[in-house]
């Protein structure tokens, strides 16, 4: 089970069109040994009319910066995310790519914007 930590007023879990730049959507993901990892929502964005999440573990003082997981996901009726492992290395690949993409893409955007300042 995964937990859905978000305080957005919209109830959408993001994706929705509401402004979200300024809040983090935290997602507590439980792992196959019982910890739990909490992780900052990176992105949600579509690939082959399904929706991903991007998420990234929160760092402690002194750790290294984690890995990014990548999910296929949908929002249930109460609010929580339903998140699913990508089975195939096909269906990663387009999802990661797709993820790199987006990312390439803010970088551009950002780099434009302090241009601007």
């Amino acid at each position: 089970m995964h937990e859905h930590n978000h305080d957005c007023e919209c109830g959408c879990g993001c994706g929705c069109g509401h402004e979200h730049d300024e809040e983090q959507m935290m997602v507590t993901l439980c792992l196959d040994d019982g910890t739990e990892l909490e992780c900052i929502a990176l992105s949600i964005f579509p690939v082959d009319d399904l929706r991903y999440i991007a998420l990234l573990p929160t760092v402690e003082p002194g750790q290294e910066e984690g890995d990014i997981y990548l999910y296929r996901f949908h929002e249930l009726e109460n609010g929580e995310l339903d998140l699913q492992n990508i089975e195939s290395d096909e269906e990663y690949e387009r999802v990661a790519d797709a993820f790199d993409e987006l990312l390439n893409e803010e970088e551009f955007d950002e780099m434009f914007d302090e241009e601007d300042e």
